[in-house]
């Protein structure tokens, strides 16, 4: 039976702008990522200590803080989809979900986002 581990990325604030607002709209001063990658557990299970038995997510954070920064996107959705296909080169990621909320939304409070859970299927599409 396969074992699944995952890792978790949460609240990493983006560099991004997203979205385009008249003068009296609430202009977000955050866009937050939630991201969790399911990975075999041989991954986390290690029979030593070293960085050859695990998955290294330094890479996949960097290119994620390069995309968030690549330019204005309309949409969070875009940013998403182009975080899911980063994502999706990494052999050892099987499935994902990932979460991007922006705040505030209304006087000062408030956060909106969006969430979608990708499996093992969809991703190796995208490969």
């Amino acid at each position: 039976m396969l074992q699944q581990a995952s890792i978790e990325l949460r609240d990493l604030k983006l560099a991004t702008k997203i979205g385009t607002y008249g003068p009296d709209d609430v202009i977000p001063d955050h866009h937050l990522l939630d991201l969790t990658l399911w990975i075999d557990s041989k991954l986390v299970l290690i029979p030593q200590d070293g960085m050859e038995f695990v998955f290294d997510y330094d890479p996949l954070i960097e290119e994620i803080d390069r995309i968030a920064a690549d330019g204005h996107y309309e949409t969070q959705e875009r940013l998403m989809t182009l975080i899911i296909k980063a994502c999706a080169q990494y052999q050892a990621i099987q499935t994902l979900e990932i979460g991007l909320r922006k705040g505030p939304v209304r006087r000062g409070t408030g956060s909106l986002g969006v969430k979608i859970a990708i499996d093992r299927s969809n991703l190796i599409s995208m490969r």
